[in-house]
């Protein structure tokens, strides 16, 4: 049988955390600001880009600082899929680890994602909780932008616990974030191809404060 033919893309969401993330695509292609949600905080642009509808959803601000955070994220892709996207991205910033060979810069096109800190000893909740989700193969678009591919962690907090190290390091994660999992969750849900692109702004495992390597890296 002959393959099928792949289904025209016509409309894109992109899921950015913080508001500094998603500015400089939103200038690019001069996104329109849509009217308030009438149920969350988000926020969405709208605009096109050859022949396709793009849309960049961001969970919204409180007292001047984006929400983060997994809740944040899944509650705003759980309301994107009102949209009817085919294709939902993840693109924002992320931790590598420098044992996994990552470096400030690196892209990452994850293929997986678990969550390190659901911490549930109990047999069948531990798995539930801990997830394991895979995105939608792009082969073609790794190979032609070069990028790196491998397991995505999430969690809640920005640093790495010592609680955490351990789970994360048996996972094999090359990139560690703070909504990517919770997202594939929803895409999964509302059956949306996935996709997450993650530029690595700090080190995981480096000499540096995540925070204050995030920070220096978080607009170059």
């Amino acid at each position: 049988m002959a393959a099928q033919a792949a289904k025209r893309i016509n409309k894109v969401g992109f899921l950015v955390a913080m508001q500094e993330e998603a500015a400089p695509f939103i200038g690019a292609l001069k996104l329109q600001k849509r009217a308030p949600h009438a149920r969350a905080p988000i926020v969405v642009h709208e605009g096109s880009y050859k022949d396709a509808t793009v849309l960049v959803y961001s969970p919204g601000v409180v007292d001047g600082k984006s929400l983060v955070g997994t809740d944040a994220a899944f509650l705003t892709a759980f309301l994107a899929a009102e949209d009817g996207l085919d294709l939902f991205v993840n693109a924002g910033t992320c931790g590598g680890f420098a044992k996994r060979g990552g470096k400030v810069g690196d892209v990452y096109c994850c293929g997986e994602f678990k969550h390190h800190d659901r911490r549930v000893p109990i047999p069948g909740y531990d798995s539930m909780c801990v997830g394991h989700r895979r995105a939608t193969p792009a082969p073609g678009l790794v190979s032609k932008l070069g990028l790196k591919t491998g397991l995505c962690t999430t969690g809640n907090s920005l640093d790495c616990s010592p609680t955490d190290a351990p789970i994360i390091e048996e996972s094999g994660a090359v990139c560690k974030d703070m909504e990517a999992a919770s997202l594939a969750h929803a895409a999964e849900l509302s059956g949306t191809p996935f996709l997450a692109i993650k530029v690595v702004t700090d080190i995981v495992d480096g000499p540096h404060a995540t925070q204050d390597e995030f920070l220096a890296n978080l607009s170059t």
